[in-house]
């Protein structure tokens, strides 16, 4: 029997329909759903924290934390799967068991050479000098270190390069998606102590281009995590403020010259040569990530 031109329509408009994505099918709705739900856990994570372990004394409370934050962590890296499982409707292969331990690791040298490269360059300049902080207890410093640049990598990295990444990745393409988690991820830092424009531009470039071209080249959140993670816990070590908050440290840093050089009271982030530094490692991982995009194109 022929179809009339009412029956036509009508097969039109539901296989319109049919194809028609649910609405929390779309990138903004699963990155805005994901990221609450990373920050919830984090948020939980901290309150559990000063509630119930701040009480206790030495390193008895860094041990506690440090357990509360890895908990924090497991959690929001099930929220991030169940995100994509369920509401993305994909898999997680940049969260994969296979090889996250040699892509943490290969994070934690890159992020160790990036933070050692840029400090010994202002040190050789004259800007830091160390002392060894004798009366710091190394077992405390160092769990308050690991603690807190853990809990910064895991959930920064989760939301910035996992969920909004990839989301505009899928909307608009990568070099938007790295411009758009740059800036954001700058901004982000603008309301920490001795913050200014120049420093959350130097944080756009340093570490939302830095941390945008390792995730575009790995495609590996475990790398990226390692990578922020070695970046944040080095800097605490040697005593230096990161990202404007001021550690324990092993060491005392004395600062001369100019803030350009120094960062100022924002820390190491706030001194041009980490910028300098950070793009000369970014770009040849974009460039490996523009030739494994060929690759898979070829396939």
């Amino acid at each position: 029997m022929k179809k009339t031109s009412a029956d036509q329509e009508r097969q039109h408009i539901s296989g319109r329909l049919s194809t028609r994505r649910p609405w929390w099918r779309y990138p903004i709705i699963w990155m805005l759903v994901g990221t609450l739900g990373i920050i919830l856990v984090g948020t939980l994570g901290v309150a559990l924290e000063d509630t119930l372990f701040r009480p206790l004394a030495g390193q008895a409370d860094g041990v506690a934390s440090l357990l509360v934050t890895l908990t924090a962590g497991i959690a929001a890296i099930l929220v991030y799967r169940l995100t994509m499982k369920y509401l993305a409707h994909r898999s997680s292969p940049e969260l994969s068991r296979k090889r996250a331990g040699m892509e943490a690791g290969m994070g934690i040298l890159t992020g160790a050479i990036f933070i050692a490269v840029s400090t010994m360059v202002i040190a050789a300049a004259g800007g830091y000098s160390f002392q060894w902080a004798s009366s710091a207890d190394m077992g405390s410093v160092l769990i308050t270190s690991v603690t807190s640049a853990l809990s910064a990598a895991m959930i920064e990295e989760l939301v910035f390069r996992g969920l909004m990444l990839q989301a505009i990745h899928k909307m608009a393409g990568s070099w938007a998606a790295l411009a758009v988690t740059s800036i954001f991820f700058g901004a982000a830092h603008l309301g920490n102590a001795g913050a200014t424009l120049w420093s959350a531009f130097a944080i756009t470039v340093e570490a939302g281009i830095l941390l945008g071209a390792a995730f575009l080249w790995r495609r590996n959140l475990w790398y990226v995590m390692g990578l922020h993670f070695a970046w944040n816990t080095l800097e605490s070590l040697l005593g230096i403020p990161v990202s404007g908050h001021p550690p324990a440290g092993l060491f005392t840093v004395e600062v001369n010259g100019a803030a350009i050089l120094t960062g100022g009271d924002f820390g190491l982030e706030g001194s041009v040569v980490p910028v300098v530094v950070s793009l000369l490692i970014a770009i040849p991982m974009l460039i490996g990530a523009a030739r494994n995009r060929k690759a898979l194109e070829k396939v």
